[in-house]
């Protein structure tokens, strides 16, 4: 299915807790995010399945697709328009096997090494971090900075987003790092607005 990664909402659990995960993502998609990923490292695959699918008619009508992280039985049983792949995750053969040549596949890249090894023919999009360090993926890789991902967004035959620490003020830098999106947890998740804040960072995004 076709989709747009300028701004992606990764899903935090604990900081959504406030505002409420339906809600969190009901007022971004409202504000502008074009793509949502379900991540939540603590919930249990019967848990994760009914947010997912919760989340589904959240999304119902918007065109905003539905990526699930990790973890491939909760896609699959949800019909979830997709799964977020990282180098320790569920391989990208099986997932693609798995969903279908419809679904989205995405895989976390964070060295010249990896996107060298990428199976790029069964994915669509690469994610590119972190960026900066960051409190909501504390097993996070070496932070790349934009020089270096620039370097790696120079390298892909994919479209890719950034992910890792960025807020309002990085969006113009990440695109100019040649990125097709940002991908944000915390500047959307917890925050008393999130609709606000996801105009906040598209307008910052479309300032270039």
């Amino acid at each position: 299915m076709p989709f747009d990664l300028s701004l992606y909402l990764v899903t935090d659990a604990s900081l959504c807790r406030g505002y409420g995960l339906e809600e969190t993502v009901a007022a971004a998609v409202k504000g502008g995010v074009t793509i949502v990923q379900l991540r939540d490292k603590h919930a249990s695959d019967a848990e994760m399945i009914d947010q997912a699918k919760r989340l589904k008619e959240v999304l119902a009508g918007t065109g905003v697709p539905l990526i699930i992280n990790d973890r491939l039985n909760v896609a699959l049983a949800s019909g979830a328009d997709g799964l977020h792949v990282g180098q320790s995750d569920t391989a990208a053969q099986q997932a693609r096997a798995a969903l279908g040549p419809e679904a989205i596949i995405g895989l976390s890249i964070n060295t010249p090494e990896q996107l060298e090894k990428a199976p790029i023919e069964l994915l669509d999009y690469l994610g590119m971090g972190p960026v900066f360090a960051t409190r909501s993926k504390r097993d996070h890789a070496q932070p790349l900075g934009f020089a270096g991902l620039r370097a790696l967004v120079e390298a892909s035959p994919l479209r890719c987003v950034a992910i890792g620490g960025l807020k309002a003020q990085h969006m113009q830098d990440a695109r100019e790092a040649g990125v097709d999106g940002a991908a944000i947890v915390s500047a959307l998740c917890g925050q008393p607005d999130p609709e606000a804040s996801a105009r906040q960072l598209l307008k910052h995004w479309s300032a270039i």
